[in-house]
């Protein structure tokens, strides 16, 4: 083998050539690492000083897996001697500060002469910023994952002429539609009819709108939101159908059970404070329990109603199932036997029981322009009596 003799011009080339690769290799934007097989560090270029922290003096000669451990992957700088491809990694490293910093490393293996692997150089930038946007989006993505997935709704978006570009949910399933769908379609080709479709115009033109609907068999609640671009132009429309048939069901369930309750209420109501006429013209209100002032304003329309539409000349209160009146009711009852006599008749109190009357003689209450009788019979006969000397009186007329 021949050996070609090399002139000092020659060599004073090369080696200048060299010296001006390890400068622009020096001085290059991007991070270089280079190390060897036993990981000892042996290139370390001024922009790796400035993304970690570690002047090039400190880093020559250290172990890159002790000076730059990879975050969760003990043996990633090893695997890069026995690995040959140029897929970036990665990785999160401890500044000298201590700052998080994430780098992301494309590697490239050193080999010798013999084509051995001699060791690995890795050219590195700083991906924290996009690392953290990756990682927002994915969030969010998850996010919105879980919420279509769980959820009874619809995530929809058009764009401005009512194409849909998006259209996922839980909810669909229960309509009938499959996943996606209604992407490429037009909405308002798909639902001409829809009274929905002017909210979603006045949406498109800028104006955020809710609406509710039936299709598919279904009950919604849909909400639309316009998305601006930079220049403040509706470019899409983002929305949220929600299922609420159940809630619907419910509603009118819910409805169902209230109307029988005060149909209830008013039954009882009804059997509470019973008006009977006994005779032509009289009337007799029999009350039970404990008389408290909210019952005895409701007896007074009740009655007076009665009294009203019926003609009756007397209207008898027969208090002899009542235990107890509040003071509030005993007044109660005197104005209504008063406002009876305004509107013609005569009122007449009977069966009045000896604590009650304690109670009424108790709070001043003079009962003396008020007929007040045993029981309800010798009221009925009072009124009987009173109604012949009225008849009697006329005829001698």
């Amino acid at each position: 083998m021949s050996v070609r003799s090399v002139s000092p011009e020659e060599g004073d080339t090369a080696a200048l050539a060299g010296q001006r690769a390890l400068l622009l290799l020096q001085r290059a934007p991007l991070a270089i690492v280079e190390y060897r097989r036993d990981l000892t560090i042996e290139g370390w270029n001024e922009a790796a000083e400035r993304l970690l922290g570690h002047p090039r003096e400190e880093a020559l000669g250290r172990r890159v897996d002790e000076l730059l451990p990879a975050s969760g992957e003990p043996d990633a700088w090893r695997r890069l001697l026995e690995e040959d491809s140029p897929h970036p990694r990665t990785w999160a490293h401890s500044r000298k500060d201590g700052a998080e910093v994430c780098c992301e490393w494309s590697p490239a293996r050193v080999v010798d002469e013999r084509g051995e692997v001699r060791g690995v150089g890795v050219f590195g930038q700083d991906v924290t910023e996009r690392t953290a946007q990756t990682r927002r989006y994915r969030e969010r993505e998850q996010v919105l994952r879980t919420i279509t997935e769980t959820l009874p709704i619809v995530v929809w978006a058009i764009d401005r002429d009512g194409t849909f570009t998006f259209h996922e949910g839980k909810a669909l399933a229960q309509a009938g539609i499959e996943q996606g769908q209604h992407i490429g379609k037009n909405v308002f080709e798909l639902y001409g009819q829809n009274a929905e479709n002017e909210v979603l115009r006045r949406a498109i033109a800028g104006e955020p709108g809710y609406s509710s609907s039936s299709s598919h068999g279904t009950f919604w609640e849909n909400w639309q939101v316009p998305v601006r671009d930079e220049q403040g132009e509706v470019r899409s429309v983002v929305g949220l159908t929600l299922d609420v048939s159940e809630a619907k069901r419910t509603e009118q369930e819910l409805r169902t059970k209230l109307e029988l309750i005060e149909r209830q209420q008013q039954v009882i109501r009804d059997l509470s404070t019973p008006i009977i006429q006994i005779w032509d013209g009289v009337l007799t209100l029999p009350m039970i329990g404990i008389l408290d002032s909210a019952r005895t304003a409701e007896v007074m329309d009740t009655l007076l109603d009665a009294v009203v539409r019926t003609g009756a000349r007397y209207a008898i209160l027969d208090l002899t199932g009542v235990e107890m009146v509040d003071t509030k009711t005993a007044s109660y009852l005197l104005d209504l036997v008063r406002v009876i006599r305004l509107l013609g008749a005569e009122g007449i109190v009977t069966g009045i029981r000896s604590n009650v009357a304690q109670t009424i003689v108790s709070l001043g209450i003079d009962l003396n322009s008020i007929t007040t009788l045993s029981n309800l019979r010798a009221a009925l006969q009072h009124c009987i009596r009173q109604m012949s000397k009225e008849r009697a009186a006329q005829q001698a007329r």
